[in-house]
């Protein structure tokens, strides 16, 4: 279920809303939603009361009425509320925004890759320990870090150039760092990844909380057809998308961290999501690779069927490529750049 979404509403519009939005007041101040409801139900039916941010200290109360609202807001507004431990709130009225496309329908998150049936998708739980997990921070937090516009990377082997959503095959940094080889080994061992590759690229993203990925799918000219992905320190939740033919295109370096989502094209996209817990091993290969956009959605706290998990303090991913020598020759063409040039 999507949540609700509140804004203030425009001059002239507050006394036409049966919304609330009330500050001081919440779970993380001793109240629950139970007891607002309550407090606040001697101005008229309430309907709900809803989580304004994520504080836990401001929250929506919403009558079925306007006049109720508008009662609450004239008694309540800067006074002590005797039914809420005499504590003073602050409130004003606010309206319920439609919800936009992505909003509309929830996806439901799975927790195995099977699960999505996506052909070649794959998911490895526990890929690495918590050991080598702290080891591999280390490494990475002793080496140069380049800064983006919200999250931070590493570049190994090649360099990944953002505005092209290419590598320069010209421009080879180095072997891959050795503090990596255990894990090309047990890639290269692993029964259950059905082929692999010489890795020779090797991006290292660090995302501060409620920081996300837009969705884009690895330019098919840069990289062979394998992807893998290691998540380290924190969890995240993947959305995958298949976009009708010629519904989405890619205007810039979506990769980078800006927004090109059509915002009109919700009605022909096939999403799923799967949650990616720390020292996973994510791959992507065949149509997972070549068709579905990939995506982490911008948010501090994601809902994992009815649980909430909060990301932490940053998140880490390790992820491996093989520069590609020569054009794709996929069997999409239509999400190909290599082919869409010829």
């Amino acid at each position: 279920m999507v949540m609700p979404r509140f804004v203030r509403p425009k001059e002239g519009d507050s006394e036409s809303s049966p919304n609330l939005y009330v500050a001081n007041c919440g779970p993380a101040v001793g109240l629950s939603f139970d007891t607002i409801a309550s407090a606040f139900s001697s101005f008229g039916e309430v309907k709900g009361v809803y989580a304004a941010d994520e504080s836990g200290a401001r929250v929506i109360v919403s009558f079925l009425e306007p006049a109720s609202a508008h009662s609450a807001f004239i008694a309540l507004n800067g006074r002590p509320c005797p039914h809420l431990g005499g504590r003073s709130l602050h409130i004003r009225h606010s309206i319920l925004q439609p919800p936009s496309c992505r909003e509309m329908a929830s996806v439901p998150v799975s927790l195995n890759a099977s699960d999505l049936n996506i052909p070649g998708l794959y998911l490895l739980h526990d890929f690495i320990s918590v050991v080598e997990e702290g080891q591999l921070l280390q490494a990475v937090d002793t080496g140069s870090w380049i800064s983006l516009s919200k999250r931070r990377v590493q570049h190994y082997g090649y360099k990944f150039c953002y505005d092209t959503r290419n590598v320069d095959t010209k421009q080879h940094l180095g072997a891959l760092p050795s503090f990596v080889s255990f894990i090309l080994e047990r890639i290269s061992l692993s029964p259950d990844i059905p082929e692999t590759l010489d890795l020779d690229q090797l991006t290292v993203n660090e995302y501060p909380p409620g920081v996300g990925l837009s969705p884009h799918i690895d330019t098919h000219s840069a990289f062979e057809g394998l992807i893998f992905s290691l998540s380290l320190a924190g969890p995240c939740i993947m959305e995958f998308r298949r976009y009708t033919a010629g519904s989405w295109v890619p205007k810039t370096a979506s990769i980078s961290g800006t927004e090109v989502e059509n915002p009109n094209s919700c009605s022909e996209v096939s999403r799923k999501a799967i949650y990616l817990p720390p020292r996973s091993m994510l791959l992507l290969s065949g149509e997972a690779r070549c068709a579905w956009h990939h995506y982490i959605p911008h948010h501090k706290i994601d809902k994992v069927n009815e649980t909430m998990i909060r990301r932490g303090s940053r998140r880490v991913s390790f992820t491996f490529r093989k520069v590609r020598r020569g054009p794709c020759q996929c069997e999409f063409p239509q999400y190909c750049d290599s082919q869409s040039q010829t």
